[in-house]
């Protein structure tokens, strides 16, 4: 099936694309000379890594332009400028990215289509990104296609978050910073150690933070009530929640000798959490079933442990070994109060374990080949145990307290040729191949589950000129994405709404149920995209992607005949549902005013724009059209942002605006998703009062906007949330001791 894309987004992109490369004259400079390259992140075999002693750090654009893959890369002074407490606080402001809740989404795709790295290994289950503070970081990677040396689970592309590495000096650096959310204000910090002896350098960084907020929402329902006819209802959520937590991420380097290198680096994150749900009920007609009050607690932990060994043995062969461990923890307890009576109360904790071991072998061949061969295996297992009671009586005397457990047992072998054909022309050919074995055991017997997944890879850049200021970029890959273990448990969740299983219960408010049988989905995509370098350090880029996705997962609910109920309920249950094709177009254009329109600006003025908008469609041929979109996908969005700089003093000023359109969604043949326009507004000034002392400011979502969303089935019946906006204010102070 063919994508159509309307008029009006192609002939805006055209127009912005022309309008942006008329105003911009060709570029003229030399190409800089081969810069730095951090080993742990850069594909093995590049021949740029051997060569990092030989001048200044290059910046984030001539990262991006050396790259032999279509990248974005954002660095300190990115991350520096808002004076951002966290991590997704930074992603939700760079191109084509969206944050839902603490999830990042790449080209409008839901959030499981979006790997996210740490240190280019993916991150650990139920990785916090909204508690990981950014001076921790030292940069981001935005990656739109897979490479054979990390996994291949990168439909809509990857991100990967570059911790800091062992300084080559000492280092004190101390982040004291204070936010307002609700209630009162919140502290946080962040102190870097850093210190070299020989050929070892340490760097210790420790972060502590509180979180304390308000989130208020308006819900209506007309659905069948606790007696099966019609009923109507309104119920307004106070939910506040507040907690406190800390980072840890010491990292050690001992350079063994010139050619040698061990490399061992520790994250540790924990925290705890409190929230309170209070409603003020009213009920228009029938016998609705209502939320409960409820309150509840709980801690989270995830440590994660890598051990590298790096040795060029010559000039042109390098071998990487790395070994890793991890463990990750949950634990909560929520209780639910219905006129001052005890209702329902959860206990249960998940943890999920896990170990890595990965290495590969590079050599050069013909001084234009860098041919690397490598595997990566991985066993990670998660073990859950939930209780479940309703006023002191187990909910499902079959499960409740009863352990349930999902592994996944990985091998990958892969091979890749990064070749440089000649000045103008280079590509990268790699293929991985996967095998992927689950097991999900509960009360009955374990159900197994095994597949292959091979991903073949060709990433093509032609630069139009030999200094490589105008490239063209296109790529053909194979990517997938694997059912998380938390699906894969075939334990039943019961509706909150109606938690009486002896009776049935209603298509808006289902049980919920994991599937042990599901299938990875497989996509097969197309990149292409023109890259502009401008002289002073503007980019122009325009890119068109294009996915066809086959055993597409998406939750749907059917009336089931259950064990845990002499009734039918209605069950929400993950399955291989469809297959589907997305593709889109992009636009990112940022420079300094002069350089972007000299017609209209001197070249002096110190004034930056950013900004860029993209096109989505896709559609899912198991449902009717015209919304039949991939659950999430937005049909556009946009974001723009500035930074101006005083010259008469040490300050600068800047803002950044996303906006996304309100759209439908045929989730399935009978249900309907309607999600109103969303837009963030962010502000902030910045204050250099000497190269050891900075001072920050910031207002995130200033200017709130409600949002709604609404579930519609064919029966008439209904749901519609209505989330409150809020304004969350920070300042911060930097100090290098």
């Amino acid at each position: 099936m063919v994508l159509k894309y309307s008029k009006t987004a192609l002939a805006c992109a055209s127009m912005l694309s022309g309008i942006c490369t008329g105003l911009l004259s060709p570029a003229s400079a030399q190409d800089l000379p081969s810069g730095v390259g951090d080993t742990s992140t850069r594909a093995p075999g590049s021949r740029l890594e051997r060569v990092e002693i030989l001048g200044k750090q290059p910046s984030d654009n001539d990262l991006r332009r050396r790259a032999q893959v279509a990248k974005q890369v954002y660095g300190r002074e990115e991350m520096d400028k808002y004076g951002d407490t966290n991590v997704a606080d930074v992603l939700k402001r760079l191109p084509g990215v969206n944050m839902q809740g603490n999830a990042p989404r790449m080209r409008g795709l839901g959030s499981g289509y979006t790997q996210v790295l740490l240190n280019g290994d993916p991150a650990p289950p139920g990785f916090a990104l909204d508690q990981l503070s950014p001076s921790q970081v030292e940069r981001i990677e935005v990656t739109k296609g897979p490479t054979a040396d990390q996994s291949a689970q990168a439909v809509a592309g990857s991100i990967n978050i570059i911790l800091k590495d062992a300084p080559k000096v000492s280092q004190r650096d101390l982040r004291i910073g204070v936010g307002y959310n609700a209630d009162r204000p919140t502290l946080g910090g962040t102190f870097t150690f850093g210190e070299k002896w020989d050929g070892i350098a340490l760097s210790l960084p420790i972060s502590v933070f509180e979180f304390r907020g308000l989130s208020q929402s308006t819900t209506a329902r007309y659905q069948p009530g606790l007696d099966g006819l019609p009923s109507q209802s309104t119920q307004s959520l106070d939910q506040s929640n507040h907690g406190q937590g800390f980072n840890i991420g010491p990292r050690v380097t001992w350079r063994i000798s010139d050619d040698e290198t061990l490399n061992w680096q520790t994250f540790l994150q924990r925290g705890e959490w409190n929230n309170r749900s209070t409603y003020v009920n009213q009920v228009q007609s029938g016998n609705p079933s209502l939320d409960d009050n409820g309150s509840g607690q709980g801690i989270w932990q995830n440590v994660r442990s890598n051990l590298q060994w790096v040795n060029h043995f010559s000039t042109s062969e390098r071998m990487e070994l790395k070994v890793g461990v991890q463990s990750n923890k949950v634990t909560y307890d929520v209780q639910t109060v219905r006129l001052d009576v005890p209702q329902r109360r959860s206990l249960g904790d998940n943890e999920e374990q896990g170990v890595t071991q990965a290495g590969n072998y590079t050599r050069l061949l013909n001084d234009a080949h860098s041919l690397t061969a490598g595997w990566d295996l991985e066993w990670r297992q998660r073990d859950e145990k939930r209780s479940v009671t309703e006023q002191g009586v187990p909910q499902l005397s079959n499960f409740e307290g009863q352990p349930f457990s999902a592994r996944i047992d990985r091998q990958a072998l892969f091979v890749q040729d990064e070749w440089e054909i000649n000045k103008q022309w280079s590509t990268y050919l790699g293929v991985r191949g996967e095998r992927i074995n689950t097991q999900s055991q509960g009360v009955g017997a374990a159900v197994t589950n095994t597949s292959s997944v091979v991903t073949p890879m060709w990433h093509l850049n032609y630069k139009v000129d030999p200094a490589g200021r105008d490239m063209v970029r296109a790529s053909i890959t194979r990517s997938y994405k694997a059912a998380g273990l938390s699906q894969l448990l075939a334990r039943p969740s019961i509706s909150s709404l109606f938690s009486d299983v002896s009776k049935s219960n209603t298509e808006l408010s289902p049980d919920r149920l994991g599937n042990p049988s599901l299938l990875p989905e497989l996509a097969t995509g197309l990149d292409m995209a023109y890259e502009k370098y401008l002289p002073a350090g503007g980019l122009i880029s325009i890119g068109f992607f294009y996915r066809s996705i086959t055993d597409l997962i998406r939750t749907t609910s059917s009336l089931q005949t259950v064990d845990y109920s002499p009734v039918q309920r209605w069950v929400a249950q993950p399955t291989n549902f469809s297959k589907a094709q997305t593709g889109g177009i992009e636009l990112e254009v940022k420079g300094r005013v002069g350089e972007l329109l000299p017609a209209l600006a001197d070249a002096k003025i110190p004034l930056n724009l950013r900004g860029a908008i993209s096109f989505y469609r896709s559609n899912v041929e198991a449902l009717p059209g015209p919304n039949n979109r991939l659950d999430g996908q937005q049909p556009w969005s946009g974001t723009f942002g500035f930074d101006y700089r005083f010259g008469t003093m040490p300050m600068t000023i800047g803002g950044n605006l996303g906006f996304t359109p309100g759209y439908s969604t045929q989730q399935s043949a009978t249900q309907t998703l309607d999600q109103t326009r969303s837009r963030s507004a962010d502000v902030f000034v910045l204050w250099n009062f000497s190269r050891t002392l900075i001072a920050r400011f910031a207002a995130n979502n200033l200017v709130p906007l409600d949002t709604q969303s609404q579930t519609s089935y064919a029966g008439g019946y209904s749901n519609n949330t209505t989330n409150m906006g809020r304004t969350n204010y920070n300042f911060g102070v930097e100090m290098k001791l």
